[in-house]
């Protein structure tokens, strides 16, 4: 097992290299991140000029990204601009600044290799602040989301197995194609549009739709709860449906099998032959769903951030890329890219521990 989790890691490696590679490329396809700065009154050409020297755009693609990976702190940049002519007086003041007679000046990045992921261009802070302030956001919000849908997606398709074609089989059925035919958007817009819109309207109590707590409120857990009802349920709906089919599927295919019926002829109680010997031989589909909902949570849900203004990684994400803030977008796909492999890996691992048949070497 050893072996086999270094082995994988080791394979991973060049998979995270080429995604931020890929990444890398498309963002420097997508336009000038100080774009949105030149219609400032206040800022200079030169201004403009030594703030892309200072951020490293003026260099080449190959080595703006080398200094993203490895850091900027053993490479001399010069900040000064070509042929000024205030150069030749040291004690004229520049747009750039005061010439102090040094030539080059080192870089402050130390790289993502050593934990550093560099200032972002919005808020003007490392990327590493940004992201622990919105993280705590959106692993409140996906905890709930993922306890949710474990819960209902798992209850509901035992009890569709254990009633096959029966009458709430078959509302479940319906219900499930529906809700997972419909996208993430829809289905906020739709709980937005009745549980607060129509709510109101009927005089009935109606739920909160912006942000985590109200500005004017206490910033309590009740407040907190509160709010989290809508995005929770914009966000499990789809999977519930995905996960009640899954283990539904499952479970007949289980419920069906030899071992079940020699359980039964021993005299088992139903209930330890469901729980323990069906649903843990059901439960693999169940193991690879949670492994790659996890990476989805923790990068954020950026459609119901967004549309519910949950200070989380997703809004966060979306903001960073109508304002083209490249250091926080490369983190973000890193965070996600990482959470992939790990918890894919840590999935291969828990298949060892419900089956004992399964073995890595």
């Amino acid at each position: 097992m050893t072996k086999y989790i270094i082995r994988r890691i080791i394979q991973a490696i060049p998979l995270l290299v080429l995604i931020t590679i890929l990444i890398f490329g498309l963002l420097k396809l997508s336009g000038d991140p100080f774009a949105a700065q030149m219609i400032d009154p206040n800022v200079s050409e030169e201004d403009m000029a030594y703030r892309r020297r200072a951020a490293g755009l003026d260099d080449p693609l190959p080595l703006q990204f080398i200094h993203w990976y490895l850091g900027d702190d053993w490479y001399q940049r010069d900040l000064r601009p070509n042929n000024d002519p205030c150069l030749a007086d040291s004690t004229v003041v520049c747009a750039w600044g005061e010439f102090d007679g040094e030539v080059d000046t080192p870089g402050t990045r130390k790289g993502i290799l050593r934990g550093d992921f560099g200032i972002s261009l919005r808020f003007q802070r490392p990327v590493v602040e940004v992201i622990q302030d919105r993280l705590p956001n959106t692993l409140i919000l996906a905890s709930t989301a993922l306890t949710t849908t474990i819960l209902l997606g798992v209850a509901i398709g035992m009890l569709a197995a254990l009633r096959p074609y029966s009458l709430f089989d078959n509302i479940v059925t319906t219900l499930s194609f529906v809700t997972f035919s419909m996208p993430i958007f829809l289905i906020a817009l739709l709980a937005v549009f009745v549980f607060s819109v129509k709510f109101k309207e009927w005089g009935l109590p109606y739920l909160p739709t912006q942000g985590m707590y109200d500005p004017r409120g206490d910033r309590s857990l009740d407040e907190l709860l509160i709010r989290l009802i809508l995005p929770t349920f914009s966000l499990a709906a789809i999977q519930i449906a995905a996960y009640s089919r899954f283990i539904r599927a499952s479970m007949l295919e289980a419920i069906n099998s030899d071992y079940i019926r020699t359980a039964r002829a021993k005299g088992l109680t139903n209930r330890r032959i469901v729980l323990v010997h069906a649903f843990k031989n059901a439960s693999f589909p169940l193991i690879t769903l949670v492994a790659l909902d996890i990476p989805a949570y923790l990068g954020g849900a950026v459609v119901t951030e967004t549309i519910f203004s949950w200070p989380g990684m997703g809004k966060l994400f979306i903001d960073s890329l109508t304002n083209l803030d490249p250091p926080i977008l490369l983190a973000f796909t890193l965070l996600v890219a990482v959470s992939v492999v790990f918890f894919q890996l840590l999935a291969d691992i828990v298949y060892a521990w419900v089956d004992p048949r399964v073995r890595y070497t």
